[in-house]
C-alpha cells in the first residue's frame, strides 16, 4: 500500500472504526442465524463472516460492501450438505470459489450493469421490507424460528407473514421492552443535538443500544425476574475461549469427492447464484454510496472466489455481498474498506475471546437495529421517488418489490428483470422512429438504432404516407439497421411507385432500389 493510500485510510479511521462496529453487531447474529438455517453447524457462519470481512474486504475493489454467508444460498447449501455431508460440502464451496476467480478473470462481472435502476431500487426496498417483519417477532420476544432470521420463506406452509401475525400472539413484555427503548435510543441518536455533541457523536447508537440491553437484561434478572428476557431470546454462540478452542471449531474438507461429478455441478450453481447476488448487491452498494463510487465487478468477483476458496478449506458457508450489512455500513458513517476488515476483525475476536459476554445481548436490541435499517431500504419517500418518474419505472419497481416478497430474492429479481426488459422494449418499440407532415410532404427519421422488433411500427408510419406525396426517408442517426427493416423500406419504395408517391433516401445503405439517395 502507497503512502498516499494509507494516508487516505487513515484520515477516514474514526468514522470507519465506528460504522465496523456496527456492521459487527449486525454481522454476528446473523451469521449465526444463517448457518443454523442451512443446516450447517453455527460456527460455519462466524468462519464465512470473518473471511468475508478479512479477505475478501481486503481484495475487493469496493469501499463500503460488505461480505458474508448469505441468506439467499441457504436452500442450495442445505441440500448440498444432505448430499454430500458437511465435509463434501465444503469441498464443494472451495471449487466453487475457484470458478468465480476464473469468472473473474473472464471479466465476468459485466452482466451486473445490465439490471435496471427501477429492479434494483425494489430489490433494496424489498428487502427493507423483509427486515422489518423478519425482526418484528425477535422485537416482540416470539423466537420460535430465531434461526432463520432472513430466510424469505419459513418453510412450505409459513410464510414471512403468516410467522409475523403469529407472533403477535405470544409477546413477552421484556423484549418488547428492550426494542422500544433501543429503537428509541437509535431515533435520538440520528437527531441533529446528539450529531452536534462531541462525544456522543463519536459513539455509534447501535452500541449504546447493546449496552442498555446488557444492562436492562442484568438488572432485571436480579430485580425484576418476570420482566427478564428468556435464554432463548438472547445470542447463542459456541462455548469457546482463546485460539486453541477456536481451532477445534473448524471443520476441514473432504477431497474423496474430487471425482465426483455431481459436486462440480453443485459448486457450478453455488458460483453461479452467489456471483449474481454479489453482483446486484454490489450495484444497489454504489446506489448507495454518497460518494457515487463505482466498484470493479470483476475484481469483486476474484476477491469473493477467494474468500470461498478459503471459507470452504477452513469450514465456513459461501460468502456473498450482503446488502444488509453493507446498508448498515453505509447509514454507520463508513468511508473505506477499512469498516468491513475491522468488523471481521471484531467477528474473530468476539468469538474468540467474549463468548460469554456476547451469549447476553438481547435478540431485541439486534432487532431494533435491522427494523431501523429495514426503514430506510423502504421508506415511503423512495416509493413516492420512483412514482413521481413515470409508469414505465413504478411498474418494473413494484413488480420486484412484490415478486420478492412472494418468493425469493433470486426469482423475485428474475420477474423484476423481465418487466423492466418488457418496458424497454416497449419504449424502443414506440420511439425509433418519427413522422413529420407538412402539407403533402413527409419526413420519417430514424430516431435510434432499428431492429425487427421495430418493423411494425415503420409499417404503421408508411401506410400513412397518401397518394403523390414526396416522402424523405432519413438514416442519420442510426448507426445500425436491421436486415429486416432494410427489406421492408426495400418492400415499399417498390410498391410505392403504384401510388406515386416520390421517396428520398438520406444517409441509408443496402436498400436495392433505383432510387437516387443523398
Amino acid at each position: 500500500m502507497s503512502r498516499q493510500n494509507l494516508n487516505y485510510y487513515l484520515a477516514r479511521m474514526n468514522s470507519d472504526l465506528a460504522a465496523g462496529l456496527v456492521v459487527f453487531l449486525v454481522a454476528l447474529p446473523l451469521c449465526l442465524g444463517i448457518a443454523v438455517a442451512s443446516g450447517a453447524p453455527p460456527f460455519a457462519g462466524v468462519i464465512s463472516g470473518i473471511v468475508g470481512g478479512l479477505i475478501v474486504a481486503s481484495f475487493s475493489g469496493s469501499q463500503l460492501s460488505v461480505s458474508g454467508p448469505a441468506a439467499g444460498l441457504t436452500v442450495i447449501v442445505a441440500a448440498a450438505i444432505d448430499k454430500f455431508g458437511f465435509e463434501g460440502f465444503l469441498f464443494c464451496v472451495a471449487i466453487s470459489g475457484l470458478i468465480q476467480i476464473v469468472m473473474g478473470f473472464l471479466r465476468a462481472g459485466v452482466i451486473g450493469a445490465y439490471f435496471p435502476a427501477a429492479v434494483i431500487k425494489g430489490m433494496l426496498a424489498a428487502i427493507g421490507l423483509i427486515l422489518i417483519m423478519k425482526q418484528l417477532p425477535h422485537a416482540v420476544g416470539y423466537d420460535a424460528d430465531a434461526d432463520s432470521d432472513l430466510s424469505f420463506l419459513e418453510d412450505d406452509s409459513h410464510t414471512t407473514l403468516s410467522f409475523l401475525f403469529s407472533s403477535l400472539n405470544a409477546i413477552s413484555f421484556g423484549a418488547t421492552i428492550v426494542s422500544c427503548a433501543s429503537l428509541a435510543i437509535l431515533l435520538i441518536w440520528e437527531s441533529s443535538w446528539i450529531k452536534k455533541t462531541p462525544f456522543a457523536s463519536l459513539v455509534p447508537g447501535p452500541l449504546v443500544a447493546v449496552i442498555f440491553g446488557l444492562l436492562y437484561n442484568a438488572l432485571t434478572k436480579h430485580y425484576y425476574p418476570t420482566l427478564a428476557i428468556a435464554d432463548q431470546h438472547l445470542v447463542s454462540l459456541p462455548e469457546i475461549f482463546g485460539p486453541v478452542a477456536f481451532y477445534h471449531q473448524i471443520h476441514f474438507p473432504s477431497f474423496s469427492y474430487l471425482s465426483d461429478v455431481h459436486i462440480y455441478v453443485t459448486a457450478a450453481a453455488i458460483a453461479l447464484i452467489g456471483s449474481l447476488e454479489t453482483l446486484l448487491s454490489l450495484e444497489a452498494v454504489d446506489k448507495l454510496d454518497p460518494l457515487k463510487r463505482t466498484a470493479p465487478t470483476s475484481q469483486e468477483l476474484i476477491a469473493q472466489g477467494m474468500g470461498n476458496f478459503i471459507s470452504g478449506l477452513i469450514g465456513g458457508l459461501p460468502i456473498t455481498a450482503v446488502i444488509v450489512r453493507s446498508s448498515a455500513n453505509i447509514n454507520a458513517g463508513a468511508q473505506t474498506k477499512l469498516a468491513a476488515i475491522f468488523h471481521g476483525v471484531l467477528l474473530l475476536l468476539s468469538v474468540m475471546f467474549c463468548a460469554s459476554v456476547l451469549d447476553q445481548i438481547p435478540l431485541a436490541c439486534l432487532a431494533s437495529v435491522l427494523i431501523l435499517t429495514g426503514y430506510k431500504l423502504a421508506k415511503p419517500k423512495i416509493v413516492m421517488e420512483q412514482y413521481a418518474k413515470g409508469f414505465n419505472q413504478f411498474v418494473p419497481f413494484a413488480v420486484t418489490i412484490i415478486a420478492i416478497l412472494t418468493t425469493d430474492l433470486l426469482k423475485g429479481m428474475t420477474i423484476g428483470m423481465a418487466v423492466g426488459l418488457f418496458f424497454v422494449l416497449r419504449t424502443n418499440y414506440h420511439s425509433a422512429f418519427t413522422l413529420t407532415q407538412d402539407g403533402n410532404n413527409y419526413l420519417l427519421r430514424m430516431q435510434k438504432d432499428v431492429s425487427f422488433l421495430n418493423k411494425a411500427p415503420l409499417r404503421g408510419h408508411l401506410e400513412r404516407i397518401k397518394e403523390g406525396a414526396h416522402l424523405m426517408i432519413d438514416g442519420t442517426r442510426a448507426t445500425f439497421i436491421d436486415q429486416d427493416i432494410l427489406e421492408t423500406l426495400s418492400d415499399y419504395i417498390q410498391a410505392a411507385k403504384e401510388k406515386n408517391i416520390h421517396i428520398e433516401l438520406k444517409n441509408l445503405r443496402g436498400i436495392e432500389t433505383n432510387i437516387s439517395s443523398k
